[in-house]
């Protein structure tokens, strides 16, 4: 079974990209992040089409999450995250498919920093946190799959002067992942990649995927119960730099 998060950056400007993708490569599973649509304008026609059932859970312009899942519908188990109820951004949105439990995760970018954005991104990640440890507690297979907008090592940016002062980069963003970690989940592609230098995101700006300067800021964590099945983790990574790509390759897992 092959799990795929995929970052569209739009969903309707990347549409032609993310059918050519569900085409070619047939992941069983597409964790989508900043489909940038209300749930009115979501494709669910031409996602359909593609033989591929759709949970959403839009925003106008901005965020919005998704789950697809080749030849069934999956079954919607939360969206959002509790803790604080004034938050209204589409981030999260957590799906059974089968035995597998499956959460898409767009968490906030944090910049500029510090500020309140950046004070968002780590309440968001403690509220992340809490879902985790929730999930592991009911013994389940499963994946929190999506752009965490952390670059976790130094070894997972092209340039650790150049991201320094990022909120991607900063000890607090690490800190919140490394505690996910440490709950008990799996970083499915470090596992596969322990040397690092594997990208998942190349910028628009400076000729980033001309010259190969990205970093890694899209995981797949996995429950014990999931990682128990890893068979292999990578980067589809020849999809950004097709015409009109997102700024993020499909990232994936294969479980048994």
């Amino acid at each position: 079974m092959k799990i795929t998060t995929y970052n569209v950056n739009g969903i309707k400007a990347r549409l032609p990209r993310l059918l050519e993708y569900l085409e070619e490569d047939g992941p069983d599973i597409v964790c989508l992040q900043e489909l940038k649509a209300s749930d009115e304008t979501f494709p669910e026609s031409e996602i359909r089409a593609a033989g591929y059932g759709a949970v959403w859970h839009g925003q106008k312009s901005w965020n919005g999450v998704a789950v697809l899942a080749r030849g069934i519908d999956p079954v919607e188990r939360q969206r959002g995250l509790g803790g604080e109820p004034e938050d209204d951004h589409s981030r999260y949105l957590e799906c059974a498919v089968g035995d597998l439990v499956v959460a898409s995760i767009y968490l906030p970018n944090g910049n500029p920093r510090p500020g309140p954005k950046f004070d968002y991104k780590l309440r968001w990640i403690d509220r992340l946190r809490a879902r985790a440890a929730a999930l592991l507690a009911q013994e389940v297979p499963a994946v929190l799959a999506g752009d965490y907008n952390v670059i976790p090592n130094d070894d997972d940016t092209y340039s650790v002067r150049a991201m320094q002062d990022d909120a991607l980069m900063q000890p607090e963003s690490r800190s919140g992942y490394r505690a996910l970690l440490a709950q008990g989940w799996t970083d499915s592609l470090r596992t596969r990649h322990p040397a690092g230098g594997v990208w998942t995101f190349w910028d628009y700006q400076a000729g980033a995927w001309a010259r190969d300067a990205g970093f890694r800021i899209d995981h797949l964590l996995l429950s014990p119960q999931a990682a128990d099945r890893l068979v292999d983790a990578g980067v589809d990574k020849a999809y950004r730099g097709r015409e009109k790509a997102s700024d993020h390759a499909p990232t994936w897992v294969r479980l048994r």
